[in-house]
């Protein structure tokens, strides 16, 4: 039987709470899937830099775009090193003691390599995803993208080398001296939600609220 594919490499091995980790790219895929921002660090001249970047995952590549005249492009398309981490908060733990809050979590620190997507057939193929990765469905509702847009965005391959996923769930955990005290505990969930849509100033006309927003709404 073949074993398993695993993204654990002595860099990405969990060393605080171990258990909470996992290796296996079904649980690091599904958390990067399931946002859309991601802080992207990496070092130059001995300076570390963290700068957050939107994303979208395909396989195990996730791709980033940026201007093609910026210099986070041009540096992280030459191949240095760089890392890419994504965290969601689900909820607060609010035990009896102070020192035991914590916070319910999904996140996922990964590192590789980048790469220049440069065909314009590819590009435009991966704007799609991009697009309908953060507003599904968005992509066929907007005008076709004009060449030259796809001349001027660049667009990073990041190809995962390895990384983690941690997870935390459940509720306090207190000292056991602690859970007789009369002080309330337990968890506050956390959920992002999507507001009001609000129309453009500019239109020029009234426009119905497309699909992709009725969507994301429900």
């Amino acid at each position: 039987m073949q074993d398993e594919p695993t993204y654990q490499s002595p860099r990405s091995t969990v060393r605080r709470v171990p258990k909470r980790a996992a290796y296996d790219p079904s649980t690091v895929h599904a958390i990067l899937d399931a946002h859309y921002l991601a802080q992207v660090g990496f070092s130059l001249d001995g300076q570390p830099f963290q700068l957050p970047m939107l994303y979208a995952r395909e396989g195990g590549v996730v791709y980033l775009h940026a201007s093609v005249k910026s210099r986070i492009y041009r540096e992280l398309a030459a191949g240095i090193p760089c890392s890419l981490g994504v965290t969601l908060i689900d909820g607060l733990v609010l035990a009896r003691s102070a020192f035991h809050h914590s916070v319910n979590y999904r996140s996922v620190v990964v590192f590789g390599t980048c790469a220049a997507v440069t065909d314009p057939a590819a590009k435009r193929e991966a704007f799609a995803r991009f697009t309908d990765a953060i507003v599904p469905g968005r992509w066929a509702e907007c005008r076709p993208i004009h060449d030259h847009e796809i001349a001027v965005t660049g667009l990073l391959a990041f190809t995962i080398a390895d990384g983690a996923a941690k997870v935390r769930t459940g509720g306090p955990v207190d000292d056991a001296a602690d859970y007789q005290l009369p002080i309330w505990a337990g968890v506050v969930p956390l959920r992002t939600t999507y507001g009001t849509p609000e129309p453009d100033q500019n239109a020029t006309a009234a426009q119905p609220l497309p699909d992709s927003v009725q969507r994301l709404r429900k």
